[in-house]
């Protein structure tokens, strides 16, 4: 499995990979069996994201297996409602005793894992590949979980050691905040 940026030539997989687990596409049962994804990821989107390098994949032999966006807030130019919701609160919300909005983080999301890849570590390896990408731009990767996706709680929270850090509402929809350390960009000797 190569754990890589996303290129131009990976948008169709990505949008079709984001689109089989999109939320509206799956039933009660699968939602609750493996998670989803909200919103919109088209293939515009994803070509831009590949540009600007804030898309990551695993690439199995050619085949794409997952995808993950890991992004400065501030490069996201039409906030979909759920992050700005979450750029609104985040005064609201702590990092080590901070808040949030005072220590620079990165957006760690939407994360997809293709069906026939589960159980092989994929997610796990995007995870560490956004872990390392992150190092040295951010002091933490922050990520927002709707509270009925305990599969995503459970993978990020339970398996990766992200940490709760609130949550917030959209709506009639509840998010859990979380957030995991990234070695922060060092200063310069003086």
């Amino acid at each position: 499995m190569d754990f890589r940026h996303a290129v131009a030539a990976d948008a169709r997989a990505a949008t079709d990979l984001f689109a089989a687990n999109h939320h509206d596409a799956l039933t009660p049962q699968e939602r609750a069996e493996q998670g989803f994804v909200q919103g919109g990821l088209d293939i515009d989107a994803v070509r831009s994201m590949a540009e600007e390098g804030s898309l990551l994949v695993a690439d199995d032999g050619g085949r794409l297996a997952g995808l993950l966006g890991l992004a400065a807030p501030e490069k996201i130019p039409s906030p979909p409602p759920p992050v700005r919701a979450l750029l609104d609160a985040q005064d609201s919300l702590e990092w080590r005793g901070r808040p949030l909005g005072s220590v620079p983080f990165l957006l760690y999301g939407p994360v997809v894992v293709a069906a026939g890849c589960r159980g092989r570590g994929v997610a796990r390896g995007l995870f560490e590949a956004a872990h390392r990408a992150a190092s040295g731009r951010a002091e933490v990767m922050v990520a927002f979980i709707e509270l009925t996706n305990q599969t995503s709680w459970r993978v990020h929270v339970d398996g990766f050691g992200m940490i709760p850090l609130g949550e917030f509402t959209l709506g009639d929809r509840a998010y859990g905040v979380v957030g995991a350390p990234v070695r922060p960009a060092t200063s310069p000797a003086a």
